[in-house]
């Protein structure tokens, strides 16, 4: 059995006394000492770093780019400008998820964000459809590094470390730039459901940036305990969990990342279409993710400086599906268990539902 990668932060998480589990194919910290309820509160209450330096990253360049990142992804990059990101899906020929991802758009270059444990599916997958089509792909996830700042004072921290002005990145844009003396881009994503930024760097200089970022009086060290429990109250979808190989967009309430009328004939288009005409029988999730609201700064709340869209609980109700599908979730140390095929937790929620996550 192949032994697992260990992501350039690793002995740093063994110093700090975080609890490994194999993850995605990487050694990863599920939670630090003070807990995954410590952690979830942090990210809620102050800030937080997680290091999922393990994530896919996947360049596409060259003249036929945009249309080949069309073809082989739902949602529609022709909406997308320079400095702009997108959610959106990798889809098979029968409409069904071969994976979630994020999709950057640069002056050069698109860049696809994929998960871990699907990375070299999503590789192949991709690689398969270049046919004649004029692009260079790249596979960068080794040699890229991503730390997570997420929570409300996300921008207070980031802000005296870099030039970039932070404040000003609406939410789904992103900057390059240094931080921390370390060149990178700022995302204004995340996975939480609160404020925060995604910093993407050489993987060699991530060690430089949590250094700068995490300490007393700075950001707590979080794991993917809380990453799944903080992903779970504002309702986001997980691939494996909530979404896979037998599961649609539409039948996952994602029908807003596909976009049929886009002018491209993408991978799963005739299947969504036959799909969305005959409609969706049974929803297979239980909550819905709406499209993130990109606006103006005239439109900020007073006392959110920099935050894209409204006050930050709106704004994960928002995204969460206007029928409040976002679970209140928190998961305990006491229901967590590490066996020998990765980790697994029942998260208790909200009317005494039980949830296991992956």
């Amino acid at each position: 059995m192949e032994s697992p990668k260990r992501t350039p932060l690793y002995k740093i998480h063994v110093a700090l006394g975080a609890k490994l589990v194999p993850f995605g194919g990487y050694e990863m910290p599920v939670s630090y000492p003070a807990g995954i309820a410590a952690e979830h509160r942090a990210v809620r209450e102050r800030v937080g770093v997680f290091d999922v330096s393990h994530m896919g990253e996947f360049e596409v360049s060259g003249p036929d780019r945009n249309a080949f990142v069309q073809r082989v992804t739902c949602n529609d990059v022709g909406a997308l400008r320079p400095g702009q990101a997108q959610y959106s899906a990798i889809l098979t020929e029968q409409g069904t998820f071969v994976d979630d991802c994020l999709v950057y758009r640069f002056d050069d270059r698109l860049m696809l964000v994929v998960n871990a444990a699907t990375s070299a599916t999503d590789w192949a997958h991709i690689v398969a459809q270049k046919r004649g089509a004029n692009v260079r792909l790249r596979d960068i996830s080794d040699e890229t590094g991503l730390l997570a700042v997420q929570g409300p004072g996300a921008e207070a921290l980031l802000a005296p470390l870099t030039e970039v002005e932070v404040a000003l990145i609406p939410y789904y844009h992103f900057a390059q730039g240094k931080v921390a003396a370390v060149q990178c881009f700022i995302s204004r994503t995340g996975y939480t459901g609160e404020d925060g930024f995604e910093l993407y760097a050489r993987a060699g200089d991530v060690e430089q940036l949590w250094q700068a970022l995490v300490g007393p009086g700075r950001a707590e060290p979080c794991g993917l305990g809380a990453r799944d429990t903080l992903r779970l109250e504002a309702g986001y979808p997980l691939y494996g969990s909530d979404i896979d190989a037998t599961v649609t967009p539409y039948e996952a309430g994602l029908g807003w990342i596909v976009k049929l009328e886009k002018g491209a004939d993408f991978i799963g288009l005739a299947a969504l279409k036959r799909q969305k005409l005959a409609g969706v029988p049974r929803r297979l999730v239980g909550f819905t993710v709406t499209e993130p609201k990109v606006v103006a700064r005239d439109d900020l709340s007073p006392g959110r400086s920099g935050q894209a869209g409204h006050r930050l609980h709106d704004r994960r109700a928002r995204q969460a599906g206007a029928g409040g599908g976002g679970w209140d979730a928190l998961c305990t140390e006491e229901n967590e268990e590490v066996d020998g095929g990765g980790w697994r937790r029942t998260v208790k929620v909200d009317a005494d539902r039980d949830s296991d996550c992956q």
